[in-house]
């Protein structure tokens, strides 16, 4: 069944790639983890292969959190990349998965992640579909999916099209409707009423804002977030996930948070409000330790979920010990 936690009251916590701030991202081993200590989704980031397989995987790109230059050399392409599109998904098998690193010196992102390089593969989204089932068997205890469709212009451009192709496998392991406990969200508005409306889906979809200079879609995301925009997302999806600084910031340090109204006005025209991502070891600009960003989200602002890469401080925070 996938309906156990659908539709909660308290805020969810959701795993963002993952335990990402333990183990590397969208790996077997980080969901494991974040299930384990109590989150209530755990989120997948989902991109296709040259042979059309959904695998789990954030970037399009495979560089920084691979062993693809030695396993592929020749396979990047004239912009320096090596792209997941151009590999079937059993060469992919073939590659290590490591914490993000900068590809020219292979220093990690974050430094006090975990540094040892194991013997952990990309997976696909049934694969990772059937653990979380697996897991919520074993142990009795329900985790839901947060599934995201990866810029989906970009793979259109490349002659593909992830979303029918991520339904088809949602819907194999029964997510199908709003009762089941599945959030479905993208970057790109087109793209989403596409789903909604052409694709028949009745999923709980939401809509990734961002930053415009992030070129994350064609939206314009500065206008998604005043209240015309927010009534006009409320017409095909049932929440937004915003980058934290868009609903506060903490304009110097020691200063008090400034906030916006993007909670209220999302909460008027019955959207949730799911902001991304918090990082205990990268902190919002100023912000002066996690508990306090926790207290803005949650106390002050009134978000209803939380991506984040330590599930366990965000459970915490909101009384709820694994």
């Amino acid at each position: 069944m996938t309906t156990t936690n659908s539709l909660r009251k308290s805020p969810i916590v959701i795993a963002h790639r993952g335990a990402s701030g333990y183990l590397p991202e969208h790996t077997l081993v980080a969901k494991a983890y974040a299930h384990a200590v109590g989150a209530d989704y755990l989120e997948q980031d989902v991109v296709l292969t040259r042979d059309d397989v959904p695998v789990v995987f954030h970037d399009l790109v495979l560089e920084e959190v691979t062993n693809v230059a030695a396993q592929f050399p020749d396979r990047r392409r004239p912009d320096g990349h090596w792209y997941v599109i151009d590999l079937d998904f059993a060469e992919l098998q073939t590659l290590q998965v490591h914490e993000r690193v900068v590809p020219a010196d292979g220093t990690a992102v974050y430094t006090g992640r975990f540094h040892e390089r194991l013997d952990l593969r990309i997976r696909s989204l049934a694969e990772e579909l059937a653990f979380i089932r697996g897991l919520n068997g074993s142990t009795g205890r329900h985790a839901g999916i947060y599934t995201e469709v990866k810029s989906p212009a970009w793979h259109h451009a490349e002659g593909k099209d992830p979303s029918p192709i991520i339904l088809a496998t949602l819907a194999e392991f029964g997510y199908v409707g709003p009762q089941d406990d599945v959030w479905l969200q993208c970057f790109d508005a087109k793209e989403l009423r596409r789903i909604k409306y052409e694709l028949g889906c009745r999923l709980r979809l939401v809509q990734l804002i961002g930053e415009n200079d992030w070129l994350e879609s064609d939206n314009d995301y500065d206008a998604q977030r005043t209240a015309t925009g927010l009534a006009d997302i409320s017409t095909y999806a049932s929440g937004i996930g915003p980058w934290i600084p868009h609903i506060v910031k903490w304009p110097g340090l020691g200063a008090a948070p400034l906030y916006s109204n993007l909670v209220a006005d999302a909460h008027a025209v019955g959207l949730e409000v799911h902001p991304y991502t918090l990082r205990s070891d990268d902190l919002p600009e100023h912000a002066p330790d996690v508990d306090s960003v926790h207290q803005a989200l949650f106390a002050e602002a009134g978000i209803d979920g939380l991506f984040t890469d330590f599930s366990d401080v965000t459970l915490r925070f909101l009384g709820r010990r694994p």
